[in-house]
């Protein structure tokens, strides 16, 4: 059975990845230092699965306790999520995004590199290509200078992989996410976000709860049907079934270079609000919401040509925006 270390894996995408690997037969490992989740993600994996995962708490910050763990541990891949990941918080805090986001990435390359693991997945973001001119976006669009020190530091992380690929002759797959939406199907995990969510579907979610007073809608006065940002709208589940075919494809050698690049997205763009009447629709509840000025660091639009993975990783994504919004809101009411 080949060990998978998940950092950040009691995090969103995280915890789903960690149930899709363990019904896939994986043994998993998590690090995560909590920063943005809950330790009793553990029992609450545990109660999906019927396996509790190994966790261990360590900043990934700290080069000594991540050495101490590789030298336990005999790992065979690792899926790196461990990242803050707000846009607007990081246009306000961009020293404590490149610390976080990169001195963590390194540390944990550097015990690949001393402790023989050959295999990582590198949880990159669509913000590496910045308002790209064309749509949809495929893996040959052009990256140009993303807007926020978080979209930097993923085209960073890609630049980083592809050195640390070359010179020690590793395997690298990055996934570039467009807007992971959605929960899992049991309402036992989802998207738990401390403090005011940064996300959409979060912050929805709770207006519609009662948590906050009502929505906010950055920007009204896009180049948009609806004058609202346009996103490519993707299931959590969908995206971690892609981590589990992209972990197996490096396993077994599938690969055609040692570092690859995929799109995860749907291929189709809504604006904000029709994903707000989306669920709305589907929960028969009405959400109060108020438009207000452009955040900094967002762009126009975003949607994926998704066929590469299709493709290559055998993936396709199978949930809709309905059933997304319906497992949220179930989510959310149970906690």
């Amino acid at each position: 059975m080949n060990k998978i270390l998940v950092t950040g894996g009691l995090g969103y995408i995280g915890s789903h990845t960690v149930v899709a690997l363990q019904n896939a037969g994986y043994e998993v490992v998590i690090i995560d230092d909590l920063s943005n989740a809950n330790a009793d993600f553990v029992d609450r994996i545990a109660s999906i699965t019927n396996i509790k995962p190994s966790f261990y708490e360590i900043d990934l910050k700290n080069q000594e306790k991540v050495n101490q763990f590789f030298s336990e541990n005999k790992i065979d891949g690792i899926i790196h999520f461990a990242a803050h990941k707000a846009v607007g918080e990081s246009v306000e805090k961009p020293l404590m995004y490149y610390r976080n986001n990169l001195v963590g990435l390194l540390n944990v390359l550097d015990a690949m590199k001393d402790f023989n693991t050959d295999n990582i997945i590198f949880s990159s973001s669509c913000t590496v290509y910045g308002q790209a001119d064309k749509m949809p976006i495929d893996e040959a669009t052009p990256l140009k200078k993303p807007e926020s020190p978080y979209g930097k530091t993923k085209q960073m992380g890609e630049e980083i992989l592809e050195d640390f690929s070359n010179a020690f002759n590793k395997k690298v797959i990055c996934l570039r996410y467009f807007n992971p939406v959605g929960a899992h199907s049991s309402s036992k995990i989802g998207e738990l976000p401390n403090g005011i969510p940064n996300n959409l579907i979060p912050y929805v979610t709770q207006t519609a709860a009662g948590i906050r007073e009502y929505l906010s809608v950055f920007g009204g006065d896009y180049p948009t049907k609806d004058g609202t940002a346009i996103r490519d709208y993707i299931d959590v589940n969908d995206l971690a079934d892609a981590h589990v075919f992209a972990i197996a494809r490096l396993l077994e050698n599938k690969n055609k270079s040692k570092l690859e690049f995929f799109n995860l997205g749907t291929g189709t763009g809504s604006t904000v609000l029709e994903v707000v009447h989306a669920f709305e629709n589907a929960n028969n509840i009405k959400v109060k919401y108020q438009i207000k000025e452009r955040r900094l660091g967002d762009i126009v639009e975003a949607y994926a040509n998704n066929s590469l993975a299709e493709q290559e990783l055998n993936w396709q994504p199978k949930i809709s925006l309905t059933e997304s919004m319906l497992t949220a809101w179930e989510w959310q009411k149970s906690i």
